[in-house]
């Protein structure tokens, strides 16, 4: 962290302005080399800035930021240049000439943030959610947990676990020496209502979801118009289509969003006893996986044939041959178009009741685990009656809390997390 750093900050050339972040303890006397002057703090200034032999690089709108109130935690410097490749190269270039400077390394502004405390574990990750969002859902609880909203809540949860471990030491302190005092009965009222916060958390739709999407697959015997189906869903012809039986022998996967809500649709080989093709059993053995993966199983067999809580599709209802279905959520025609929009809906309600809501932060499976470390510690707490050993499970409980704002961490996995950014980030 000694360091200084730089790198291009917005995004591959070309483009109408280059930013390039330089960050560390020479930022401050490489704006004065490159431009020969001082400037004011936080207020944008024109110069022009200049290699080391004096030659002009390029006009240039520069910012300086004296640390520690800056992004980085420390002397911060931005110069927003004009967007061109050869600019921001030749910038670049004279940068990496100059002593004690060098390229940053992918995250690594982001991680000298976390180091410098200007942001903690949750957020770290909230950011890296929201440089890779690709739907509205998944930027809405990206800025949730980028915001702090979480960080905020852990705050309050780990302030109240103190408040409880301060009435276990009182009890422990004012015990005689064989006879411990009990813990007054508004502590097992706090350990319930905290209890029952985290329940809550831990019951929400994780955040995996919004990049997996809610995975529906479609399954049923060979030529019962899956494919078909599969294809209007998705609005492609991803899957071929015949009236040969037998036509999907694999899976196939696509992932679409329907009104901001991201699905992964799975076509599947027609399901049936008694293949004597082997590549169509391995077919059938993969659908069987998907099967037991699905958040939703559209069946387009015979009814009552599907899984549980499938939805029962009465499929190709435009044919000469159809069966109707008594208890058919859905009769559909992907060839005509009759039904498909209807299904289209229900499956963003269902979607959505799956996906975290807009606008509420979501654990990723890292910050579930520990916050059910958390619950199961206080849960643990409420069952036992020493308060030696209530004193331990609550501690628990904030070792927990603690690795949840990166408070307690290890250097592998911000490794894992800070790799994910891009550099310059």
């Amino acid at each position: 962290m000694t360091d200084t750093i730089f790198a291009i900050s917005s995004g591959a050339p070309p483009a109408a302005i280059g930013i390039i972040r330089i960050s560390g303890p020479l930022a401050g006397s490489v704006l004065e080399h490159l431009s020969g002057r001082d400037f004011e703090p936080r207020r944008a200034s024109l110069t022009t800035l200049k290699n080391s032999r004096g030659l002009p690089l390029d006009s240039a709108l520069v910012l300086w930021f004296p640390g520690p109130e800056t992004a980085t935690g420390e002397d911060l410097v931005e110069l927003h240049c004009h967007g061109g490749r050869a600019v921001l190269s030749a910038v670049c270039e004279a940068l990496a000439a100059l002593r004690g400077l060098r390229a940053a390394e992918a995250g690594e502004f982001t991680r000298r943030a976390f180091a410098n405390g200007r942001i903690d574990l949750a957020e770290a990750e909230g950011l890296g959610d929201l440089l890779s969002a690709e739907t509205e859902l998944q930027r809405a609880a990206a800025m949730q947990m980028a915001g702090g909203i979480f960080s905020a809540q852990v705050d309050e949860w780990r302030s109240e676990v103190l408040r409880l471990s301060a009435q276990v030491e009182a009890a422990l302190d004012f015990s005689d020496e064989d006879d411990v005092s009990e813990l007054p009965p508004q502590f097992a009222q706090g350990l319930i209502a905290l209890s029952t916060q985290l329940e809550d958390w831990c019951s929400r739709p994780r955040v995996e979801k919004l990049g997996e999407g809610f995975r529906v697959v479609l399954a049923g015997p060979p030529n019962s118009g899956k494919s078909t189906l599969f294809n209007a869903l998705i609005e492609s012809e991803a899957a071929i289509t015949s009236d040969i039986a037998g036509t999907t022998r694999d899976v196939i996967e696509r992932n679409v969003a329907i009104e901001s809500i991201p699905f992964s649709f799975v076509d599947t080989a027609g399901l049936h006893d008694g293949s004597g093709d082997q590549i169509e059993r391995i077919g059938i053995e993969r659908a069987q996986v998907e099967l037991a993966r699905a958040d939703l199983v559209l069946w387009l067999g015979p009814e009552g044939r599907g899984p549980d809580d499938a939805w029962e599709i009465a499929a190709r209802a435009d044919a000469d041959d159809f069966t109707p279905k008594s208890k058919a959520q859905f009769a559909v025609s992907a060839s005509t178009g009759v039904g498909v929009q209807e299904l289209k809906l229900a499956l963003v309600e269902k979607g959505r009741d799956a996906m975290p809501r807009p606008g509420e932060a979501a654990l990723n499976a890292r910050q579930h685990a520990l916050l059910s470390d958390a619950l199961d510690a206080l849960l643990g707490a409420q069952k036992v009656s020493d308060p030696l050993l209530c004193g331990e499970e609550l501690r628990r409980a904030r070792a927990a809390f603690d690795r949840l704002i990166g408070k307690a961490t290890t250097e592998d996995m911000l490794d894992a997390l800070f790799g994910r950014f891009c550099i310059g980030k």
